[in-house]
């Protein structure tokens, strides 16, 4: 089920295979789908830019009548009362409720915790600093399109309401056999105190929450992960609304030595795996003694698991374990592969953190398994994928402010820095910029 790599040739091609998986490559299954719902045969960035005019000119019109083409829901209207979702908490299953509860209570520590600092300092001339200051609007979307995931509008709504956004709306699809968006999704919102609800899914949330409609009000940013079109449609709205990123299939790299429990790596390699079919999971480890035993664990653990056949595609497709030469060498192609999670299941986990520079979250040791991490550990479980981690971290607090300078210069800074900036603005050849600064010196 997972190969075992120890041909670096080999190796580099599982480590790459990421990398070599784009938005152009779609299912053939998408293909008829869209060709059944448009009449035509179109590319899904196509779809999308068409979706996005259509909401964009004719507003809830265009959702209802995609939404009944694309997902066979009809929405009288897309708002979710308040009320349904207070029933939905009222009707959840009292361990459930506590269970979410206690994931939304430690999202709120953590991201209490980090630091939103406002500065001046006087020490330039006059007052200069920065001012951070919460969105006004944010829309986070929710995947549901294989299942609810209440986890993750927890885990974008409440580091939202930390950082003091004053209304915090969720856009997720309605369920194709009921029409309605899942309990547990409406009772996650409750708890998370998120303002209002939409039953939108995939690119037409993405264009109702970037231009507004009659029913959903414009915002200022969108957060959340989604599949294809809802990452195209985010793509293709860069610019005229903040965004947390763009998002691919999720990804783990285990980083492991023979201290580590093959079981306990089987188990988390797996837990990735079902994911999707696109899902990466990767052991890199320099035991072959380690290897061969999680390789007979995945096979032995696989076989009581739901989506087995998920799992056996993932790590056909993107999975693998990877022999290395040594630890130090496992630590650095992980590192350079930049992954979603990256797990130190070694047998001194603290001391390899300070060597990684790329991941969306280092889970330190064995005790610290990714799935924790999914739903209760505190940290936002939304981070950056296919190598993003080299220049983007995870949804935090700072993802839901935006920073103001401050300028305010005394007379006497401003006399003797006007001749700076005359200078360069002249050198620059633009001459009022120049004669602005000239005109209070009286050159």
């Amino acid at each position: 089920m997972i190969r075992i790599y120890e041909n670096p040739e080999e190796a580099s091609v599982i480590l790459n295979r990421r990398q070599m998986t784009t938005v152009e490559d779609v299912p053939e299954v998408v293909l008829d789908s869209i060709k059944r719902v448009f009449g035509e045969a179109l590319t899904p960035e196509a779809v999308v830019a068409r979706l996005l005019a259509d909401v964009r000119a004719r507003g809830d019109a265009a959702l209802r009548e995609w939404t009944t083409r694309i997902d066979g829901v009809t929405l009288d209207a897309p708002e979710v009362p308040p009320s349904e979702r207070e029933a939905a908490y009222q009707a959840l299953d009292p361990d459930l409720r506590a269970a979410l509860e206690v994931s939304t209570e430690r999202i709120r520590d953590f991201h209490s915790r980090q630091p939103i600092p406002n500065w001046t300092t006087d020490a330039m001339g006059g007052v200069l600093g920065q001012r951070l200051v919460p969105l006004e609007r944010v829309g986070i979307y929710v995947p549901g399109g294989t299942a609810p995931l209440p986890s993750s509008l927890l885990m974008a709504a409440v580091p939202a309401r930390v950082a003091g956004v004053d209304e915090v709306i969720v856009c997720t699809p309605a369920d194709r056999q009921t029409g309605r968006i899942s309990p547990l999704t409406l009772a996650a919102a409750h708890i998370a105190g998120v303002d209002r609800v939409f039953a939108l899914g995939g690119a037409l949330a993405v264009a109702a929450l970037a231009f507004g409609t009659e029913s959903v009000p414009r915002v200022d940013k969108i957060v959340g992960a989604g599949g294809l079109f809802t990452t195209l449609a985010k793509r293709q709205v860069y610019g005229i609304v903040g965004l947390d990123g763009l998002y691919g299939p999720t990804e783990t790299i285990v980083v492991a030595d023979d201290s580590a429990n093959p079981a306990w790596v089987a188990a988390d390699l797996l837990a990735q795996a079902e994911h999707d079919v696109l899902a990466t999971a990767i052991l890199l480890t320099p035991s072959r003694a380690l290897a061969e035993s999680v390789q007979a664990e995945v096979e032995r653990q696989a076989a009581a698991l739901s989506r087995v056949d998920v799992i056996r595609t993932s790590l056909a497709g993107q999975g693998g374990i990877v022999l290395t030469p040594d630890l130090a060498t496992a630590v650095r192609l992980a590192d350079q592969f930049a992954p979603e999670h990256l797990c130190l299941s070694v047998a001194e986990p603290a001391a390899w953190v300070d060597k990684i520079r790329n991941a969306g979250g280092i889970f330190v040791g064995e005790h610290s398994f990714e799935v924790l991490g999914d739903y209760v550990a505190g940290p936002s479980h939304i981070m950056p994928t296919g190598g993003t981690a080299r220049f983007k971290g995870p949804v935090n607090v700072l993802d839901f402010v935006k920073v103001i300078n401050i300028i305010g210069l005394d007379a006497e800074t401003a006399r003797r820095l006007a001749p700076t900036a005359a200078r360069i603005a002249d050198a620059e050849s633009l001459t009022a910029h120049g004669m602005a600064a000239k005109v209070r010196q009286q050159i």
